[in-house]
């Protein structure tokens, strides 16, 4: 049985993931998220929530259950916020930040923890995948910690899997930009004041111009990509490589 262990997996890409996942009956899947939006033999849903972190550290042994039969396994770290939209400095209230960083950063970093921890002794392949953003590498005004976020979980991936190189280790870690999908986060992005995000038109027209890629088609990418990762040798990566 192939495991795969998916956050953020009760809508948008990583609900269309799980259930491109599940049409394979050697696919088994966990949802980690608040609420369970999918109907599978093969899914099993955990509840948490990201934004408390005492709370995930509790229930960690809860997600990385001891799946001794695993022909691999997979953890995707597909949950974000992108936070307020505005300047820094402008009314920006500090705990905002700390709410984007536990989501984007912190709660990804002790899954991947527990994750390679739990799962080093059993001898199979393992992979790591981490929804990042092009917002990682380039700047957008407005957006300062959730570029600030993603370039951190690129960083931590390179890390890590310079470390399991180190290990010698069976473990892959990336990082993939999906690009810009019609998701619920690109919704508030179009309602964005475009005083606090001087671009925020040019988002608009991706939506009005039919630009944004569906969930379901980029779910269709990320599990095709998840069955060859083998081919793939950059932690960095994007959809549009695919």
């Amino acid at each position: 049985m192939n495991y795969y262990i998916i956050t953020g997996a009760s809508k948008g890409i990583g609900k269309a993931l799980a259930e491109e996942l599940l049409k394979d009956e050697n696919n088994h899947v966990v949802g980690v998220c608040r609420t369970s939006t999918i109907q599978h033999p093969n899914y099993r849903h955990q509840p948490l929530d990201f934004s408390d972190i005492a709370a995930v550290e509790h229930n960690l042994q809860k997600v990385f259950l001891p799946y001794k039969d695993a022909e691999k396994l997979v953890l995707v770290n597909n949950a974000g916020v992108l936070g307020d939209i505005g300047y820094v400095g402008e009314g920006m209230a500090n705990e905002r930040f700390e709410f984007v960083f536990d989501v984007n950063v912190i709660v990804p970093a002790m899954l991947m923890n527990t994750f390679l921890e739990v799962y080093r002794v059993l001898d199979c392949p393992k992979v790591i995948l981490n929804i990042s953003s092009g917002a990682g590498k380039y700047p957008i005004d407005g957006w300062a910690a959730y570029c600030a976020s993603k370039a951190a979980l690129d960083m931590l991936s390179m890390t890590m899997q310079k470390e399991q190189e180190v290990r010698g280790s069976n473990v892959q870690i990336f990082s993939l930009s999906p690009g810009v999908v019609d998701t619920g986060m690109q919704e508030n992005i179009r309602e964005a004041d475009a005083g606090q995000f001087s671009t925020v038109q040019k988002f608009r027209e991706y939506k009005a111009n039919g630009d944004l890629a569906s969930p379901d088609e980029v779910g269709e990418k990320i599990a095709r990509f998840l069955q060859n990762t083998d081919k793939y040798n950059e932690v960095l990566l994007s959809v549009r490589d695919m």
